[in-house]
């Protein structure tokens, strides 16, 4: 599969997965997987709504910032200056990256129109949960998704996901750290970008 369909698909999933606000040690194994199929249902919602793009990406965005742990994910993007930013610098970054993510993945919405994600299993994993999946693209092989769901934040949120051994946290350190780079570290330069990113 084409590395930008796998990362389409990775940011699909990220901004999508509308995991409910429970305890993630509470979960059974079945819980689990209908949580992630309401959410999956969620997302298709918006997929197939025939709302204008803009629209589409404003509601991926607040889906990602209601139920993604956007904190965890923003901080782990940023890398080691996210512990030298102020709180406000960090707050305006936060904001920015999440509009980013939204606009970004949003753009990839069309792709997925038609295709189908059935969860197979659930499974704690140390400290958080790993729900699997299988997610048939049309005209495409199967992929097998994997994501993360944690309830440190205190509430149960999704902030990590794998699609054949791509790790999205990785994957947006590595575009975050280079948009960082060519602004020569500056944090207030690497969120006026990505105000206009994605």
């Amino acid at each position: 599969m084409p590395n930008e369909t796998r990362r389409g698909f990775l940011g699909l999933m990220a901004g999508g997965l509308a995991l409910a606000a429970l305890p993630a040690r509470a979960l059974s194994t079945d819980q689990a997987r209908a949580l992630v199929q309401k959410s999956l249902d969620e997302v298709y919602a918006v997929i197939n709504s025939g709302q204008s793009p803009a629209q589409m990406y404003k509601a991926f965005e607040t889906i990602f910032a209601r139920y993604a742990d956007v904190d965890i994910i923003a901080r782990s993007a940023l890398g080691p200056a996210a512990r030298q930013a102020g709180a406000a610098e960090f707050a305006a970054y936060r904001q920015a990256f999440q509009g980013y993510i939204g606009r970004k993945y949003g753009k990839r919405f069309r792709e997925f129109i038609g295709s189908k994600i059935e969860v197979t299993g659930a499974r704690q994993v140390k400290s958080f949960y790993a729900v699997t999946s299988v997610a048939y693209l049309n005209g495409r092989s199967p992929m097998e998704v994997e994501w993360h769901v944690s309830d440190k934040s205190g509430q149960s949120r999704y902030f990590n996901i794998i699609i054949e051994g791509v790790n999205m946290l990785a994957s947006e350190r590595a575009e975050i750290g280079a948009m960082l780079a060519r602004r020569g570290g500056d944090l207030a330069g690497l969120t006026a970008d990505l105000q206009k990113a994605g």
